[in-house]
């Protein structure tokens, strides 16, 4: 018993069944929809009953892997004609959102009296994609365990708050506007779980064009992390460890290659219908059950954790990010 609560298996389980009662409570709520509801339960259930230790290595599993996964076989049932959809007006959406967020997170870290790597750090983890993207700027610009820490949970945290809020003020902004709620939300959220998470709670098309935008951010990562590099201050890079420069690596996550290769393929050959509903369907699974282990990964005592001056870097941070995106979706639309 105790080596079975030690492997992935009781988060994954317990995931699946969230994945699985979801889909069946979405038969009689289709408008809320199964991923909606999956992380709203794992919410509740995770904080109420399922906070336990033997839950962690599983639905982390879950909510990375299966996430990851899911984001691969996305890329065999689009093509260079979908992403196309986006546009020259999208690319420069998301050139100009990340640039400003960027420099909005850093210049209000600093007046906050943040320093310049925990400025970095947030500037990167909210333009490009949360976690992933301050795991690889981290060694980029030698912050600290505690310092990389405090600003994962911090975007997190932020990232939790926008993810509910976001298809609230794109309905009122936008209405019916599918590919404007698509960019606020794929071009602002940070994280690809928080992205479709949030466009669940909107439709299945903002889920496909919505993930689109953000795997266009990530693709940008290998840009931020480069030009971090360079800003960051010379004397500490010059004083990493040779522990610390061997975690440097290439930026890119692989299931970002990996969708890249399959939408490739998939724009070149064109694979069969049957095998792009199957990759569908297992895709739309895996993505279920991930929002499930997302719901039950968030703490809700975290929020009262940080201090005001954290929330304040947070709360300003995500006030300029979704302003700024709107208007520039306004700008770029009209």
């Amino acid at each position: 018993m105790k080596q079975f609560s030690q492997t992935i298996y009781p988060g994954l389980l317990l995931s699946l069944a969230i994945a699985s009662l979801s889909k069946i409570i979405a038969i009689w709520l289709p408008s809320l929809g199964a991923g909606t509801i999956a992380i709203l339960l794992g919410i509740l259930l995770g904080n109420l009953f399922f906070s336990q230790s033997i839950w962690q290595k599983g639905t982390k599993f879950s909510e990375k892997t299966l996430l990851e996964l899911s984001i691969v076989l996305l890329g065999t049932t689009v093509t260079f004609q979908t992403i196309a959809q986006i546009g020259g007006s999208g690319i420069l959406f998301i050139m100009c959102q990340m640039t400003l967020t960027i420099l909005a997170a850093y210049f209000i870290g600093k007046k906050l009296k943040f320093n310049q790597t925990m400025s970095l750090l947030m500037a990167g983890g909210n333009a490009v994609c949360g976690s992933s993207a301050i795991g690889a700027i981290a060694p980029e610009i030698g912050a600290k365990d505690k310092e990389k820490g405090q600003i994962i949970t911090l975007v997190n945290l932020l990232g939790t708050v926008m993810m509910l809020t976001l298809p609230i003020i794109g309905g009122a902004v936008f209405t019916d506007n599918v590919m404007a709620k698509s960019a606020l939300i794929g071009g602002t959220l940070q994280s690809v779980g928080q992205v479709i998470a949030s466009a669940n709670m909107v439709s299945s098309q903002v889920v496909e064009m919505a993930t689109l935008f953000k795997i266009l951010r990530i693709m940008f990562l290998v840009v931020v992390v480069f030009a971090f590099g360079k800003i960051a201050n010379q004397s500490k890079d010059n004083n990493l460890t040779i522990q610390e420069k061997t975690k440097k690596k290439f930026p890119l996550p692989w299931y970002i290659i990996g969708f890249i290769i399959c939408c490739v393929l998939n724009s070149v050959i064109h694979f069969p219908t049957i095998l792009s509903q199957t990759t569908h369907s297992i895709s739309g699974w895996f993505e279920i059950t991930a929002l499930a282990a997302i719901g039950l990964r968030i703490n809700a005592k975290e929020f009262l954790k940080e201090g005001p001056r954290f929330l304040a870097y947070a709360g300003s941070v995500g006030i300029v990010q979704t302003i700024v995106a709107i208007t520039l979706i306004k700008l770029l639309s009209s």
